[in-house]
């Protein structure tokens, strides 16, 4: 488990690394009560992900050079075959409960710190 601080926001995350992880994200999944995100380590670029088979609403936050470079704001799930897609650039993404950027100030441009 790693933690992300963004504006002085903590949030404690379960880090993706390989490739199977990433795939599975949050399908069939959600946080508990001691974890409140996940943080997907990635390649420098543009990704595009989805809300396939997830149960909660999220945001999606790419972030590029420690800061945060796109949020895409309260993603809905997505049960069918074909799902919207949500991209961005960055070689870290976080995923967050739907709407927490926008309780907790979030915002492009703002920077991130990742602690073991």
């Amino acid at each position: 488990m790693n933690e992300v601080i963004i504006n002085n926001n903590l949030f404690n995350v379960v880090t993706m690394i390989s490739e199977k992880d990433i795939e599975k994200g949050m399908m069939n999944n959600s946080f508990g009560d001691d974890i409140n995100g996940m943080l997907f380590v990635m390649k420098p670029g543009q990704h595009s992900f989805w809300m396939k088979n997830c149960k909660t609403h999220l945001d999606i936050i790419f972030i590029k050079d420690m800061k945060v470079s796109k949020i895409h704001k309260d993603c809905p799930p997505c049960n069918k075959e074909k799902c919207q897609t949500y991209q961005g650039e960055g070689d870290l993404i976080l995923e967050i409960n739907g709407g927490d950027s926008d309780k907790y100030d979030i915002k492009e441009g703002d920077s991130v710190i990742i602690k073991p």
